[in-house]
């Protein structure tokens, strides 16, 4: 018997190692098995991105007007450091190159989170649910998986390009640069599936792998955002060439395509296309070495070895919420740190750029201005100073958003991975674990808002009436606190009523949330659309007085989804599996 396992297993390394070699035939169906999963959120993220594309020339004229009136507002904007780092590069005055240089970078951290999560979804997630190791157990082998997700992304990727295409189209684009457009968003995001399929290796969990995946998105926003401050400008004024940090960047290579460009130093390009391909195809095929190369539910970067004795503080289910996103939580805490002394160092270098402008400074001003009361609210009036402060800060509220957002996907984690049913055989009551979810959440938007109004005020203290500009800070922050709840109660609910959506469903709302009430104003959306989501509803921080009824009301109805989510939750059985 001793001298027939060593056969037995080298004749079982040999039938995997052919079974990995062989083309599966069980690939195509693997496939049809990701679209079937994911139809919904697919379809959901498709329409998404139509709809910016389809919305967005008309928003751009709508919003500013006329040729010559937008050569002045990108003279200006190209001597805004802050501008330049959220939207890009300019590359003319025509209304496609406009809007291409308003959306680009936010389409391309939309279009990277959805292929992180979609990568990890299916490969990392599914090695700590064991569904990895029945399909290795087929003869469909341990590569097939990768290959499936793999097809999936692209093919999203590409459906995201077309429609994207089609939008600049309908608009009157130009068709060459309408498609090299799309093939930018297209190929940025094939660029993050690779990354979301590395970082499925690398990371021993899913919440670890899309924590690096997410982080590698954001550093590549910032990189594009830091070459973008420091480019160049062309000599006709309305364009500029991204300085080296962009280069460093998917989304930066993504905007170097300059699809609508005119300018003769940096006209269209499509050579970049070529480099984020080609980071997608050298972090696939490291993917698919290691894992044909490492044992199932490994990863490269081990997981750190806990304590033989837990702290006092994990005696409760607030504790153990804590301790399970203390690190996620202190980094969203920075961001809002670091998002708020920018907001308050630029506010007055933007103020004292606008007053040394030419003899068109005065409606370059406005044009400004009126950009800014479509972040910062509807009727929203005051200094310029102020409405910079205000509209920057209903940006702070998208990162208060995802930190609280995230604490009740963290709950719907545990639940489906059973770790939550320990938690339940205790004396902790379904409530109550529940509520240490939804609490940590609520705390986790009060400290990003927080810090974001410090780090402001810190920034502010060269300002002149630093006090009222102190004041316009905070108000704003606390403006932005009932809609984060608001949106934190609903994934809660769908949390309650439909525990198996809640990831890829929670993230959607959010995301429309986001969209339809931070860019709604900007992209001339009808009034009856941008009411849908909470941020149209966030108090006005001017000037004047501050009518704060709208949040009460949602105060009110935070508390009571919030209520009739913890009712569900006892009433329903736990949900097992994704």
């Amino acid at each position: 018997m001793t001298a027939v396992r060593p056969m037995a297993g080298r004749a079982g390394a040999a039938a995997t190692a052919s079974a990995d070699q062989r083309p599966p035939r069980t690939l195509m169906p693997l496939v049809a098995q990701r679209f079937r999963r994911d139809r919904v959120q697919l379809m959901a993220w498709v329409a998404g991105f139509a709809l910016l594309a389809y919305v967005g020339n008309a928003a751009v004229t709508g919003t500013y007007g006329t040729e010559p009136q937008r050569v002045e507002v990108l003279k200006l904007i190209q001597s805004t450091p802050a501008v330049l780092m959220l939207r890009g590069t300019p590359q003319g005055p025509a209304a496609d190159a406009f809007q291409f240089f308003l959306l680009f970078a936010f389409l391309g951290v939309l279009i990277g989170l959805m292929q992180t999560f979609l990568a990890v979804r299916h490969s990392r997630a599914e090695e700590e649910s064991g569904r990895a190791e029945l399909i290795g157990a087929t003869p469909a082998g341990r590569s097939t998986p990768i290959l499936a997700t793999l097809i999936e992304g692209v093919v999203a990727a590409v459906s995201i390009g077309v429609v994207s295409a089609l939008g600049y189209l309908a608009g009157g684009a130009n068709v060459y640069g309408s498609w090299l457009a799309g093939a930018a968003l297209a190929v940025t995001g094939i660029a993050f599936l690779g990354v979301g399929l590395f970082s499925a290796q690398l990371m021993r969990t899913s919440r670890g792998a899309n924590g690096l995946a997410a982080a590698v998105v954001t550093i590549s926003y910032v990189l594009r955002g830091l070459g973008d401050s420091m480019g160049t400008v062309h000599a006709d004024g309305v364009s500029m060439t991204a300085a080296w940090p962009s280069w460093l960047s998917p989304i930066g290579w993504g905007q170097a395509v300059a699809p609508f460009s005119v300018a003769p130093q940096d006209g269209q390009h499509a050579w970049p296309l070529a480099l984020g391909l080609l980071l997608g195809a050298v972090l696939v095929i490291a993917s698919l070495w290691m894992q044909a190369h490492r044992d199932v539910d490994s990863s490269v970067i081990p997981e750190r070895a806990g304590r033989l004795h837990a702290p006092a503080s994990l005696s409760g289910p607030i504790g153990l919420a804590w301790r399970l996103q203390r690190n996620a939580v202190i980094g969203w805490a920075v961001a809002g740190a670091l998002f708020g002394l920018l907001v308050g160092a630029l506010g007055q270098t933007l103020v004292d750029l606008v007053r040394a402008g030419n003899g068109a400074a005065t409606d370059v001003s406005n044009s400004i201005g009126n950009t800014l009361s479509s972040f910062a609210g509807p009727g929203a009036a005051g200094s310029f100073i102020d409405l910079f402060t205000a509209s920057m800060f209903s940006l702070v509220g998208i990162i208060a958003a995802v930190g609280a957002v995230q604490a009740m996907v963290r709950a719907r984690q545990d639940e489906a991975f059973g770790t939550a049913e320990l938690v339940l055989a205790t004396p902790v009551t379904r409530v109550r674990w529940f509520a240490s979810y939804l609490v940590l959440g609520a705390v986790t938007a009060v400290l990003v808002l927080g810090v974001a109004v410090l780090g402001a005020v810190i920034g502010l203290a060269g300002s002149a009436g630093i006090g009222d500009r102190a004041a316009i800070a905070a108000q704003a922050g606390l403006a932005q606190l009932p809609a984060v709840l608001v949106l934190l109660a609903v994934v809660a609910l769908i949390f309650a009523l439909l525990p198996r959506a809640t990831i890829w469903l929670g993230w959607v709302v959010l995301i429309l949330a986001i969209g339809i009430g931070q860019f709604g104003g900007l992209l001339g959306l009808p009034d009856v659309v941008r009411d849908a989501s909470p941020f149209s509803h966030t108090p006005v921080v001017g000037t004047g007085a501050v009518d704060w009824s709208g949040a009460w009301v949602m105060l009110v109805l935070a508390l009571a989804l919030s209520a009739l989510a913890a009712v569900l939750v006892r009433r329903r059985d736990v949900a097992l599996g994704g």
